[in-house]
């Protein structure tokens, strides 16, 4: 199990990519769809309950349309 630092990034991480889904006016099903990645693991990705490798934050970055970045960028950026 990775250490509690690794989580809280992840959720981190998660919680961008809600707030930008969200921003974007986007459902999991829409998010679902452009992606390929089931509602269910774009639900834990976004809770911080799933790791989620590049390629995946990538095709979610494509799927709601922003930057990749805006999703790991460090808070104090």
């Amino acid at each position: 199990m990775p250490p509690e630092r690794v989580h809280e990034r992840r959720r981190a991480i998660g919680d961008r990519i809600r707030a930008a889904r969200l921003h974007a006016g986007l459902t999991l099903e829409v998010v679902s769809l452009r992606t390929g990645i089931r509602i269910a693991t774009l639900s834990e990705i976004e809770q911080g309950r799933r790791a989620a490798l590049v390629d995946t934050l990538i095709r979610i970055a494509d799927g709601i349309g922003v930057r990749l970045s805006q999703f790991v960028r460090e808070d104090d950026e």
